[in-house]
């Protein structure tokens, strides 16, 4: 019997190859001439809404056959697995002419003659980075204007078949189907791809790969770009090369052209800023033993004689400062004269970026034919959604046509949902945050209890100190609670946007972000924000200590600064990050797909045809290009905002965004469905995003340089308190650290073992001794230093702020042959328009056509005189 089963299914597959002469890799109907712009997928499931889906298909697959689309559905006995039904869709000239109108394109009416750029003398160098000029510039660059219909004549219209790129076809098939109604329900129209993908009546909907990214296709009518994409652009092994930008624009759209655009020449800004923080790093390497601090504390006789006051109450003991020397080594590297300066260039640099990304995005546009788009129409027009839950109706004031709207008391009780939601979860954060903070004071007792008590770890004492230890354990558990916390909103962020009926897609998207963006700001740099500007600060002083909830102390600096530990929380979060956002968009998508096709591999090639292989792939999502912006505006607060305190943070973030390139050009090219194209001028809401993050980035370093290194401390002591001229720095250590008698102590805070009878020890801070009439107040060298601080930050502040506004008025956003080439192209398209139209009239005059009036002849020509004049 089962070899009987063998033989029927042998036939079975041997009838379906003899049926199907086309190659696997065909993108065309069955008669080889209609391309298939896009595919619907569905699975014929006998459950109790069977016949409801039925209806709904009919009538939907009617309503895009009556609005000119051309169907052709493959029965679920031809797919891989026999459950799955096809249905494959071309759109007919006739029906991209309407809609290319409608969608405003434009396309070709005369190649460009103006010259190109002067070539530049670097060339020659940069050779082994370039591509091929077929693989940078697949076409020759055209002077355009918006279609329509009326003057087909006008543009260079050579073959129907191909005269629209395979990204606009599905751009104008995606336009059609999210507006195709599908009937009445519940006494609503229904209509629209979204709602019966959500409602399970068609399972998949996407247009199709033009063929296999590992090898070419068999058809000599396949453009093969996915293939030209992989081999150039996809694979690791071209990290070094440019990105074929007008490739990836003409296959895949604009908007995901833009935003590899933006993220090459962020990686190219970063690779200067990671040059000055490895030599900012270099430099605190090369004077580490110059560094007088860390010589008096690992001196025996100055750091060795100096006991310093418990760090936690009655378990921690009295310690000695030099068991801290490795630890105020390594924070010169970090702490040191270059973190000033490096402070200062980053603020700068953060300027540099968003100017000269201005005029890389003003040169994008005037090439891909973006200057005069305001925004897409798909973009403007009202959401299917919002069009489907309005049930309410008024008058436009602009079109003067009747649209559904939501009424004022609705949006308000939706918005008040919505806000205190945000709220909640924001809340939730800063209260997990406060876990962690807890979770700090609670273990340094029992980390501290336990490295003086263990003898195993007497070998690591000086490297791993309890401070140390408190805070990568620390590190590490909040890296943990960002990411589960990041996992749920982004689902309760979604369902909220969506309760928002937000009215155009523009405005969905924009709302998203700022919720999104705004939680993650908070969930990311939450954790930094407390160990650079409240850990340390708020302790008190032995005798009186800080107490959080009544219950525990807060938490101290290391001797050596603050520095050290926000170094290391800046280090733990974003290296985790980037390493966990890697696996998740390159490790997991494969694991899918390998899963799903691990069956198929082994039919015979005609049996597993194009779209069944593309519908076996990783869905985009309209939300795909949103998360990778996401990612790396989070990223870049990490190389801005604390960057004062990590010199080497460009240089992660450079190697990661070397990989992110490639990841995601691979992700996008061999584990997606091709995505369908839009448009897009620039990054959007990022770009002001970006700007806010570069004005606040200014603040938050000056206030690290201030108040979380010692360098204004130090500096204080250098000009005002040395009392060796020879060595001015010698005898800070000492000068920094006041002196608490210990019979002073409350029961509370006083250790339970004295063992060497000491009466005296240290704590950090600037305060009277216990001898002096103003005992335990801050002494006058505390405010001499508080008032540098405060100084350092206005002038600082002022300083790049001066330099910011003056560089930004200095760089024109956009670049003067780019102004001159948008004139020159507006002018001649003007003239090729205008004359077109005067020989029409000429035709119509020779014809004898009474509507071609000679006055009109006459303001025809007058128009033209005037545009040259213009």
């Amino acid at each position: 019997r089962q070899s009987g089963r063998r033989y029927n299914l042998f036939l079975k597959r041997r009838l379906r190859i003899d049926k199907r002469h086309q190659s696997k890799d065909s993108i065309f109907f069955r008669d080889g001439v209609r391309r298939i712009d896009f595919v619907l997928s569905y699975v014929d499931d006998l459950n109790k809404e069977w016949e409801k889906k039925l209806e709904r298909r009919k009538e939907f697959e009617s309503n895009l056959q009556k609005a000119g689309l051309e169907l052709e559905t493959e029965d679920k006995k031809e797919s891989e697995d026999g459950k799955i039904y096809f249905v494959k869709i071309h759109a007919p000239w006739e029906v991209l002419i309407t809609y290319a109108e409608v969608l405003n394109i434009k396309v070709p009416i005369k190649e460009n003659d103006i010259p190109s750029m002067v070539e530049n003398p670097l060339d020659c160098m940069l050779a082994p980075f370039r591509l091929p000029e077929k693989v940078m510039h697949p076409e020759p660059d055209y002077f355009t204007a918006p279609f329509s219909k009326e003057k087909q004549e006008l543009y260079l219209i050579n073959d129907k078949s191909t005269f629209f790129s395979p990204s606009m076809r599905n751009r104008i098939v995606n336009y059609i189907l999210t507006r195709c109604p599908y009937g009445t329900e519940e006494g609503k129209k229904k209509f629209g791809i979204k709602r019966l993908l959500n409602n399970g009546t068609y399972s998949a909907a996407y247009p199709l790969h033009d063929c296999q990214y590992w090898k070419k296709a068999n058809d000599p009518n396949c453009d093969n770009e996915r293939y030209t994409l992989y081999m150039e652009w996809a694979r690791f092994l071209r990290f070094y090369k440019e990105q074929p930008l007008d490739l990836i624009r003409k296959y895949y759209g604009e908007k995901i052209g833009i935003y590899f655009a933006w993220l090459g020449f962020y990686t190219e800004m970063l690779f200067l800023a990671a040059v000055v923080g490895l030599i900012c790093f270099l430099y605190g390497l090369f004077t580490m033993n110059e560094n007088m601090s860390s010589k008096e504390i690992c001196d025996p006789a100055i750091g060795g004689e100096i006991i310093m006051c418990p760090l936690c109450d009655r378990k921690c003991d009295y310690w000695r400062l030099n068991t801290t020397c490795e630890s105020s080594e390594y924070s010169h590297l970090f702490d040191n004269v270059a973190t000033v300066f490096f402070a200062i260039f980053m603020g700068i640099w953060v300027t540099l970026f968003l100017e000269f990304w201005k005029r890389r995005q003003a040169r994008l546009k005037y090439e891909w034919d973006l200057v005069d788009f305001e925004e897409e129409q798909q973009q403007l027009q009202l959401r299917p959604e919002y069009e489907a839950k309005c049930t309410q109706k008024k008058k436009n004031p602009v079109t003067q046509e009747m649209e559904p709207y939501l009424p004022l008391t609705s949006q308000a009780v939706r918005f008040c949902i919505s806000g205190t939601t945000v709220l909640f979860w924001v809340s939730l954060i800063i209260a997990s945050m406060i876990a962690v903070i807890v979770y700090r004071l609670a273990v340094y007792a029992a980390f501290a209890s336990l490295m003086e008590n263990t003898r195993t770890l007497q070998p690591i004492s000086g490297l791993l100190t309890p401070q140390l230890a408190t805070s990568v354990t620390a590190s590490c558990l909040n890296f943990v609670i960002i990411m589960i916390l990041n996992f749920l909103y982004e689902r309760i962020a979604i369902w909220i946007t969506d309760m928002e009926i937000p009215r155009t897609h523009m405005e969905y998207e924009n709302r998203l972000t700022m919720k999104m963006f705004l939680f993650q700001f908070v969930n990311y740099y939450s954790s930094c924000f407390y160990v650079a500007f409240f850990k340390g600060k708020f302790v008190g002083y032995p005798g009186a200590y800080t107490y959080m909830f009544n219950s525990w102390r807060n938490e101290e600096c290391d001797p050596a600064g603050c520095l050290i530990e926000l170094t290391t929380q800046l280090t733990i979060v974003m290296a985790g990050k980037q390493i966990w956002g890697n696996i998740q968009e390159a490790i997991v998508p494969w694991i899918c797909n390998w899963w799903g096709r691990r069956k198929a591999r082994n039919n015979p090639e005609n049996l597993y045809s194009r779209w069944e292989q593309d519908h076996d792939l990783q869905t985009f999502g309209a939300l795909g290009l949103f998360y990778e912006y996401l990612e790396m505006v989070i990223q870049f607060g990490f190389i801005t905002l604390f960057v004062a305190s990590f010199p080497l943070a460009p240089l992660l973030a450079l190697m990661n965004n070397i990989l992110e390139i490639r990841v995601d050009s691979w992700k996008l090219t061999t584990q997606y469905r091709r995505p369908v194209a839009a448009k897009a001028h620039s990054i959007g809401v990022w770009q002001e995003i970006l700007n806010g993050m570069a004005v606040l980035s200014v603040v938050t370093n000056a206030f690290i340089v201030s108040f979380t290194s010692d360098m204004i401390p130090r500096l204080v002591y250098y000009y005002a308190y040395s009392e060796d001229e020879d060595s001015p720095m010698s005898g800070y250590i000492n000068n920094s650290l006041s002196v608490f008698q210990i019979s002073d102590f409350p029961d509370r805070n006083k250790p339970q073992l004295n063992p060497e009878n000491l009466v005296i020890c240290r704590y950090r801070d600037y305060r009277y001794p216990p001898d002096h009439e103003r005992r335990y107040l801050h002494s006058m060298q505390f405010w001499h230093i508080l008032a540098a601080k405060l100084a350092f930050i206005i002038i600082m502040e002022h300083v790049v702020f001066i330099v910011k506004f003056f560089v930004a008025w200095m760089i024109p956003d956009v670049p003067a042959d780019v102004k001159a080439k948008i004139k020159r192209e507006k002018y001649l398209t003007q003239k090729i328009l205008h004359e077109y139209e005067l020989e029409k009239l000429k035709e119509r005059l020779c014809q004898g056509d009474k509507q071609a009036t000679e006055k009109e002849f006459i303001a025809t020509e007058g128009r033209m005189e005037l545009s040259r004049a213009m």
